[in-house]
């Protein structure tokens, strides 16, 4: 069953990376310590800057949006025997700030690896689109993520909501090969599980803003075409 971005907060885009683009990736990342998941990645490997902001990437999304996408976070998860973990039901409520600003309807924050984090107005969430590009297989033994077709359309939910959804609505496991990519709403009601048969689940997580912040507030990792050209 084929799945969208607008109807379900997600769909499944096959084949986004080469092998070469695979390979390249593994080896950019292989020296990172990921316990789970290691921030800023985009800062610390030029490799995945340049992807973030690459034509075919930018161009799959602004066709997705209708409107022109800029990168603004980026994890990098790897489930492994070492670091196997599970991820309950959730929606990504918390964008990273370059620094704190108290302002009306921003808030409650936090700090993650020394950076600010905070969940702005429901229309900078439903503005963003998250996708992840797997650098290995990915299936219901190792961790795949799961998630609640529809649900991000929900609004803002709390815990009760959270399981009152679940029990209404059929979940759906995400299996995705090596080099596909899975779309999907920040607002969309996901989970994983512990791995059953932990090798690598190498995945980028890069999350897409297209509206800007409160006047005095920045995003914490904001890359252009540019700005990856002027460091190399």
């Amino acid at each position: 069953m084929a799945y969208s971005l607008c109807k379900d907060g997600f769909e499944i885009a096959p084949s986004i990376l080469t092998e070469g683009e695979v390979e390249s990736l593994r080896d950019a990342l292989s020296s990172l310590k990921v316990a789970p998941g290691h921030r800023n990645l985009m800062r610390h490997v030029p490799d995945v800057a340049a992807l973030a902001v690459s034509p075919k990437i930018l161009r799959m999304l602004r066709e997705l949006l209708g409107i022109e996408p800029f990168p603004v976070r980026s994890i990098f998860f790897d489930k492994t025997p070492e670091a196997n973990w599970l991820v309950p039901w959730h929606q990504d409520l918390s964008i990273a700030v370059n620094s704190r600003l108290d302002l009306p309807d921003y808030g409650p924050w936090s700090t993650k690896n020394g950076v600010p984090h905070v969940q702005p107005p429901m229309e900078i969430l439903e503005a963003m689109v998250t996708i992840r590009l797997h650098l290995d297989h990915c299936d219901g033994s190792n961790g795949a993520l799961r998630v609640i077709p529809g649900s991000h359309r929900f609004g803002r939910l709390n815990a009760a909501k959270i399981a009152e959804t679940r029990l209404q609505q059929e979940e759906v496991t995400c299996d995705l090969r090596t080099g596909d990519a899975l779309l999907m709403r920040p607002l969309l009601l996901h989970a994983s599980s512990v791995a059953l048969a932990p090798a690598h689940r190498r995945v980028i997580h890069l999350e897409y803003a297209t509206r800007p912040l409160a006047v005095g507030l920045e995003w914490a990792e904001i890359f252009t075409q540019e700005s990856v050209e002027g460091s190399r």
